[in-house]
């Protein structure tokens, strides 16, 4: 019986453990307001400080707040620089099936599944990204071309013009806008 208790109190540290390893940690109320003020700036800033912002900003939703999950997250970007669609799939879904809330793991899994052809899943974890992070730009974007590949030029459109008022110099938004304004805004008689 003595055994059975010790080995008892065993698993449920080693699960402890493991769970409180595994948890993305609460995001601070210095980072929540660092992330407005990045973005504030952003919205006002000239096409070279703004790259310098954009930079702080992916880096910041970056972090899990758990270096297990962070660890996910890079063997997920190593597939699918590789080339491993599968892997890095199977990295994110481990990653959002863990860290739930942690925005940048959907992303991510949105853009390994477009890249393999799954619009579907792709589109659904973009919308999951989005409601866990409505000011990500490069989500938003992603979702406007997905619209354009749906051959739903208005919608892409607006979403770009949405990521466009997060960050005003986002040059593939830019592009995306100039390219679609004929079929989106119509055109001048």
């Amino acid at each position: 019986m003595i055994a059975n208790h010790l080995n008892l109190k065993a698993i449920v540290a080693a699960t402890l453990l493991t769970v409180t390893i595994s948890m993305p940690l609460a995001t601070s109320a210095d980072e929540g307001t660092r992330e407005t003020a990045l973005l504030a700036e952003l919205r006002q800033a000239d096409a070279s400080t703004a790259l310098a912002l954009e930079r702080e900003l992916q880096a910041l939703w970056r972090k899990s707040g758990s270096p297990a999950m962070d660890l996910l997250l890079s063997r997920a970007q190593k597939s699918f620089e590789a080339g491993d669609l599968a892997g890095a799939i199977e990295h994110l879904t481990a990653l959002t099936d863990h860290a739930p809330n942690f925005a940048q793991g959907w992303y991510e899994r949105a853009r390994a599944y477009h890249a393999a052809g799954l619009y579907g899943p792709s589109v659904a974890d973009l919308e999951r990204a989005l409601a866990l992070n409505p000011n990500d730009y490069n989500a938003i974007y992603a979702l406007g071309t997905v619209f354009e590949q749906f051959r739903m030029p208005k919608r892409a459109y607006e979403a770009y013009l949405r990521a466009k008022t997060i960050h005003p110099h986002h040059e593939e938004v830019l592009n995306a806008l100039e390219r679609l304004r004929p079929q989106a805004a119509g055109k001048d008689l």
